[in-house]
């Protein structure tokens, strides 16, 4: 079994995270089972957020105040999209009541478009370092998917943890940040492992991302065939063998145009068009609640991308190059078979 350590945190960790998002997808039962079965088997570190509509109460009914022999020996990390202190002090304690917890391990600010710091207008730093003095919070972190509030955010010493898109359809950028966190001893915690559901071999997926040593990888588990999966991989490491390196090098010439990080830079569309939603749209509906995303405003504002005017505005500001135009398309043409 193999181990991370988290930057400045001095929290080692079992290198195999168990991302709780698609739980919201399954009832209490199989949620708790599996996150029972992922501790007892060695998995310690589970990430969730406030939005992530029932997660947190998963977590609370499988590892809170029933089992408190469980507590002492997981980390929970969870995450606010709060835009005020007000509003983050309020998920903050939904957050340790849902999850029947005193203390959250990592609370980390969720996908801001900006880096909160000290004496910041929204004051939403300030709210997080008086709640780590109230011994609410061990440690602060950041998830995102924009370079520059990434980078911001590691090099300012404000954070322990920065929570980021990585897998192996990753390029130079993605490689760039992995580098600046070791180097300013930030814990790397990597979402998106399997590309949101584009990669669909979660062996070659852990072989690669096992390579670096300050990476956590969070995988997104809903059933029980995913975590077994992964169970296994700690006692028969996949190791990147030249067969596995040359389907990675295919793998980004076939996916990396389909992997929409939702960055945000495409925005705002002169369509409206919500693109960092609609260009993975069908990733989200088998990974998410589906209910949420062909609910009828959903659907109407799927519809806008009929209005696109192909000005190319989105594929001028994405940073990964991707033919925004043609994903769109794609995504809308299958969304309406979810519909149909």
């Amino acid at each position: 079994m193999d181990y991370v350590n988290l930057g400045r945190t001095n929290l080692t960790v079992n290198k195999n995270g168990f991302g709780v998002l698609p739980l919201q997808r399954v009832s209490l039962e199989v949620a708790v089972t599996l996150l029972r079965k992922a501790y007892h088997n060695g998995i310690t570190f589970f990430d969730t957020a406030r939005g992530y509509t029932d997660s947190e109460e998963k977590i609370g009914l499988a590892f809170g105040d029933s089992f408190p022999e469980m507590r002492n020996k997981i980390i929970l990390a969870s995450k606010s999209g709060a835009g005020d202190a007000s509003t983050f002090r309020t998920h903050l304690e939904t957050s340790l009541q849902m999850m029947r917890t005193e203390y959250v391990d990592i609370y980390q600010f969720h996908n801001p478009s900006f880096v909160p710091r000290p004496g910041g207008e929204d004051g939403l730093y300030d709210a997080i370092l008086e709640a780590k003095k109230d011994g609410l919070v061990r440690f602060i972190g950041i998830s995102n998917h924009r370079f520059d509030v990434a980078k911001e955010a590691v090099i300012s010493s404000l954070y322990d943890t920065l929570q980021f898109p990585f897998c192996y359809l990753a390029g130079a950028s993605e490689l760039e940040i992995v580098d600046l966190c070791k180097t300013h001893q930030v814990g790397f915690i990597a979402m998106k492992g399997l590309a949101g559901g584009l990669i669909t071999d979660a062996a070659l997926a852990y072989a690669y991302l096992n390579k670096y040593p300050n990476v956590l990888p969070i995988w997104g588990i809903q059933r029980e065939s995913e975590l077994d999966d992964f169970l296994s991989f700690q006692t028969d490491t996949p190791k990147l063998t030249p067969r596995r390196l040359d389907k990675i090098h295919s793998e980004k010439e076939d996916l990396a145009q389909n992997f929409c990080r939702a960055c945000g830079y495409c925005l705002p569309c002169p369509a409206n068009i919500n693109i960092p939603i609609a260009a993975r749209i069908t990733l989200l509906l088998r990974r998410a609640v589906a209910a949420f995303f062909l609910s009828e405003q959903s659907q109407e504002e799927m519809a806008r991308i009929e209005q696109c005017t192909h000005c190319h505005h989105c594929v001028k500001h994405c940073p990964y190059n991707l033919n925004v135009p043609d994903l769109l398309k794609v995504n809308y043409e299958e969304y309406k078979t979810f519909i149909d």
